[in-house]
């Protein structure tokens, strides 16, 4: 995905503690929840209220979100095709680095393009990496426009808005999917952010045993 760190005469240095150490230091399971979806869709939003939820049972996470990264990981990247996969495949290395540490890592970026999220995905055990999916109606989350990006991109002012002049391709086989088709039946980020919850602590990442 990115020719940056090509280097050469570099070699894997292992350590004494290793995930697993970690992992039983914390009482819990290290892995990344990806949450994708339209801007407007609620996904930052869902990721500081599960960031919360699992706060409140004792869990650590951290909270990987979009436009946060930009201001300083990313502060260098803009939003060609070209910038926004190396935007996500930064994202995902240090996501993964969380996972090892043990920690529940909440990424939350529209990432787009289905490549681009497969592509963290493959760097992690194919289980700990949990993709949720909000799906999101562009209407719905035009209608909030809380950033007023939309308006901006309808303009013409806003060039490669995803959803306007530029796509999204929605996951194929994502773990969790969560749907606000409109604005009147929208659940709340407590009932979202539990549904996640649900699942982690089904599969098993809120215990190391």
């Amino acid at each position: 995905m990115s020719t940056v760190g090509n280097s050469t005469n570099i070699f894997w240095h292992e350590c004494g503690v290793g995930k697993p150490d970690r992992q039983k230091l914390l009482n819990q399971k290290g892995c990344v929840v990806w949450i994708t979806g339209l801007s407007g869709a609620g996904k930052s939003t869902v990721a500081c209220s599960l960031g919360r939820e699992l706060h409140n049972r004792g869990k650590l996470t951290y909270v990987l979100d979009g436009d946060n990264v930009r201001h300083g990981l990313n502060k260098n990247l803009g939003f060609s095709a070209e910038d926004r996969a190396e935007n996500i495949r930064r994202v995902g290395e240090v996501a993964k680095l969380f996972s090892d540490a043990g920690l529940i890592c909440i990424a939350s970026l529209i990432s787009p393009y289905r490549k681009d999220r497969d592509a963290c995905r493959a760097l992690l055990q194919d289980d700990n990496f949990i993709e949720v999916f909000m799906n999101t109606s562009l209407e719905v989350c035009e209608e909030r426009d809380a950033k007023g990006l939309y308006k901006l991109a309808r303009a013409g002012k806003i060039k490669g808005f995803t959803g306007i002049d530029d796509p999204y391709e929605p996951p194929l086989n994502c773990e969790i999917e969560i749907q606000q088709q409109n604005a009147e039946n929208c659940p709340s980020p407590s009932a979202m952010a539990g549904q996640i919850a649900s699942y982690l602590e089904d599969k098993g990442f809120l215990h190391d045993n």
